[in-house]
């Protein structure tokens, strides 16, 4: 008797490989797996703009990335103390107003060289729920805790959706004929406004996802995240504390099943090998002896030279360029 309903994804297996270039955009959930893939020392460009939630903001994104547009100073306004943009998470806000706006579009200039070489685009829709800036009829990414007064709430359908993704779409393939592009649906609940907002917000993305595999056939992706969560897993012991996010198990079920999903075995065994070899990098000596530290460093060069004439690649690796210099 089976006690659980195991996803069986699509055999996509070879579609992505460990030495392509990679971009994750959207919610927290792309954070998640983009540092899975930076961790497999794979090269990941992870949410140029920060996290971005719902379908309008993130196609809004990818055309200033395509575009190359940078912020401008009118663009920004100052909240507790420190310089923000609607289109930006705060982890780029800064107090000074210069810094600030380098710093974004530092952000914006390298998302787009790397996506004009990328392989494959992973885009996790977050949410339906949208807050419109009254002053601009601007969806915004992050509302950087202006007054909620100065917003509109709202729930986009599932055709003001499937517009602002196609639009998307078109826009990158024509940017970058080679492209993938693997869409999913955040599995992280969005329980704020309640859990029926949330399963309506979760249907509704999931509707339009489903429109672009199906009008993209072969160059657009799903990849069932959400599904996963809720069905294979199905139990509060796969969250986090807070009930909403997915546990760290849980995530790395997901990761496991994405690489299955998607990486041949030349894939698979050389994220293993990195994710060893990571470790290590990561490791502190707890020895105070001088001696064994600079042994266990010499023993660590050694590793990740040899690391490199297996798969040269990762020389593109900044770290790894660091540390062999």
């Amino acid at each position: 008797m089976d006690f659980r309903t195991a996803i069986h994804t699509a055999a996509n297996v070879g579609l992505l490989n460990h030495n392509q270039k990679l971009m994750m955009l959207g919610s927290c959930f792309s954070d998640n797996i983009g540092n899975r893939l930076a961790t497999a020392m794979m090269n990941v460009v992870i949410n140029p703009f920060g996290t971005i939630y719902n379908p309008m903001s993130i196609a809004a994104s990818v055309e200033r990335i395509i575009e190359n547009r940078p912020i401008a100073g009118m663009d920004l306004f100052q909240q507790n103390g420190v310089w923000n943009s609607y289109a930006f998470h705060s982890r780029y806000s800064m107090s000074d107003k210069e810094a600030t706006l380098t710093r974004m579009n530092r952000s914006i200039e390298q998302a787009h060289e790397h996506l004009s070489r990328c392989s494959a685009v992973i885009i996790t829709l977050g949410t339906a729920v949208t807050y419109t800036l009254r002053t601009t009829g601007e969806v915004v990414s992050n509302c950087h805790k202006v007054p909620q007064h100065e917003f509109s709430r709202g729930m986009a359908d599932v055709d003001e959706i499937t517009r602002a993704l196609t639009g998307m779409v078109d826009a990158l393939l024509k940017f970058n004929p080679q492209l993938a592009v693997i869409f999913t649906v955040s599995p992280i609940r969005h329980i704020a406004d309640g859990l029926e907002t949330n399963s309506l917000s979760k249907a509704t993305l999931r509707l339009a996802t489903e429109r672009m595999v199906r009008a993209y056939h072969g160059k657009v992706l799903y990849f069932p995240a959400y599904e996963i969560m809720m069905d294979d897993l199905r139990d509060y012991r796969f969250y986090a504390p807070d009930m909403v996010h997915p546990s760290d198990v849980a995530i790395e079920y997901i990761w496991q099943v994405f690489q299955s999903t998607y990486f041949d075995d030349f894939s698979t065994q050389a994220i293993a090998r990195c994710e060893r070899v990571r470790k290590r990098l990561n490791h502190r000596p707890m020895s105070g002896s001088r001696e064994a530290v600079e042994r266990f460093q010499s023993d660590t060069r050694t590793v990740v030279r040899n690391l490199l004439k297996e798969y040269p690649y990762l020389a593109e690796i900044p770290e790894i360029e660091e540390y062999i210099n």
